[in-house]
C-alpha cells in the first residue's frame, strides 16, 4: 500500500524573482516556481511546527527565515513545510525524501523530530529517493525551536537556533544510530532519543496534555502518573538470549541519547553512534525516593543509586509476568502503547548534521 499523500512542501526561492508566482497548493501552502537548474542544486527541507512551545516555535521560525536565507540559499533551494496536525510530519518527510531531497530538518522540539524521523521509514524498512539511485540518502538535521530539546542536550548543543544552522551549513555529517519499537499488531516505530516503560512514560503520556505550561508540564505530568502508581514484576529478554524476571519495576528506560523528561540525564552512558542502547532500570522506588534522588537523575549520577541498574544492548524484550494490558510504553516523549514491546537498534541508520 502506497504512503498517505500528503501536501507538497512550500518552495522558497534563494532570490526573489520577478516572474514567479505563487499558488495555493491542495494542503493550503504556497509553492514558488524553481527552474531545473535550481532543483539541481538539492532542496532542503524544513518541517515547522507552528504550534510548537504553546505558538512561539512558528514566530521563532518567521524571525529565523530571512538568517536562514541568507546562510543556505546559495547553497540549496530552501523548502518549508508548516505541518497542519499530527503526524503530518511524519508524511512530509516521507514524501520529501521520495523526491530526492538532500536533507530534511526538524524544526521544533522533540516531538518534531520524533515525527521526521519516523518518516525516514515505511513499514519497517528505509524511504528511498525514488529517481536518484541507491547512493543517494537524504540527512537529518534539527533546528530546536520547541517545548523540550532533549537531543540537543546529547551533544552539548545551545538552544541558539543560528548555532543549529551553522551546523546544516557546515555540513557535517555522522551515522546516527536509530531505536526500534515493535509491539504485536503494530507497524514498527522509531525514536532518538529515549523509550521508557511505566511510570516514566506514563508520567510523559500525562506531561503532553500541559504542554501550554512548558517545561513545567513534566512536573504534572509526573504528579498525575505517581497517583495509584504500583511497581509491577516484568520479564525481559536480552539480546535474543532466555527470559528473566525483573521484580517491582517502577521504570524501564531505553536510552539511544541520554536525555529524557526536560533534561533528565536517564541513560546517561548512552551514545548514538555506538551501535549499542543502554537499558536503565529502577526497581523498588517509591515516591519520595523520586524527591530525594531527583538531582541524581537530572544529574546522570544515579547509576550507583541503590534500585537503579544499568545495561548495554542490542535487543530487549520487556513483557509483564501477569498480563494487565496497563502498563504504559512511551518513546521520545510520545505514548507509544503497551507491553509487551521489543526495542533494538539499527546502527548508522541515518547521515545526521553533527
Amino acid at each position: 500500500m502506497a504512503a498517505p499523500a500528503t501536501p507538497r512542501p512550500s518552495l522558497i526561492l534563494p532570490r526573489a524573482s520577478s516572474h514567479s508566482h505563487s499558488q495555493p497548493s491542495a494542503g493550503g501552502l504556497t509553492s514558488d516556481r524553481v527552474t531545473a537548474s535550481n532543483r539541481r542544486r538539492g532542496d532542503f527541507v524544513f518541517v515547522v511546527n507552528p504550534s510548537g512551545a504553546n505558538g512561539r516555535t512558528g514566530k521563532q521560525w518567521k524571525q529565523l527565515l530571512p538568517h536562514l536565507r541568507t546562510r543556505l540559499a546559495d547553497q540549496c533551494n530552501i523548502c518549508e513545510c508548516i505541518t497542519s496536525g499530527p503526524s503530518h510530519a511524519i508524511d512530509v518527510t516521507r514524501e520529501a525524501i521520495k523526491d530526492g531531497a538532500d536533507a530534511v530538518i526538524a524544526v521544533g522540539g522533540d516531538g518534531t523530530l520524533h515525527e521526521v524521523v519516523n518518516g525516514f521509514f515505511w513499514k519497517g524498512s528505509p524511504v528511498c529517493a525514488l529517481d536518484r539511485g541507491p547512493d543517494h540518502s537524504t540527512a537529518l538535521g534539527l533546528i530546536p525551536l520547541g517545548t523540550g530539546s532533549d537531543f540537543a542536550r546529547t551533544f552539548g548543543w545551545t538552544n541558539d537556533p543560528r548555532d543549529a544552522i551553522d551546523r546544516i551549513v557546515r555540513g557535517v555529517k555522522s551515522k546516527l544510530d536509530i531505536g526500534v519499537m515493535e509491539s504485536p499488531n503494530r507497524e514498527p516505530h522509531f525514536f532518538v532519543n529515549v523509550a521508557d516503560i511505566h511510570l516514566s512514560a506514563k508520567a510523559g503520556y500525562f506531561a503532553s496534555m500541559y504542554k501550554r505550561f512548558g517545561n513545567l508540564c513534566y512536573v504534572f505530568g509526573a504528579l498525575r502518573a505517581f497517583w495509584g502508581h504500583n511497581n509491577g514484576d516484568m520479564r525481559i529478554k536480552v539480546n535474543g538470549g532466555e527470559w528473566r524476571t525483573v521484580h517491582k519495576v517502577t521504570a524501564l528506560c531505553i536510552g539511544n541519547a541520554k536525555y529524557f523528561g526536560g533534561g533528565m540525564k536517564i541513560t546517561p552512558t548512552a551514545d548514538p553512534f555506538s551501535g549499542n542502547l543502554e537499558v536503565v532500570i529502577l526497581q523498588h522506588f517509591k515516591w519520595y525516593d523520586f524527591l530525594l534522588k531527583l538531582h541524581r537523575l537530572y544529574g546522570g549520577t544515579h547509576l550507583s543509586v541503590n534500585g537503579v541498574s544499568s545495561i548495554r544492548v542490542q535487543s530487549i524484550e520487556v513483557a509483564e509476568v501477569t498480563a494487565s494490558g496497563g502498563i504504559f510504553v512511551q518513546s521520545d516523549g510520545e505514548h507509544f502503547g503497551f507491553l509487551p514491546t521489543k526495542f533494538s537498534v539499527l546502527p548508522g541508520a541515518v547521515d545526521c548534521f553533527c
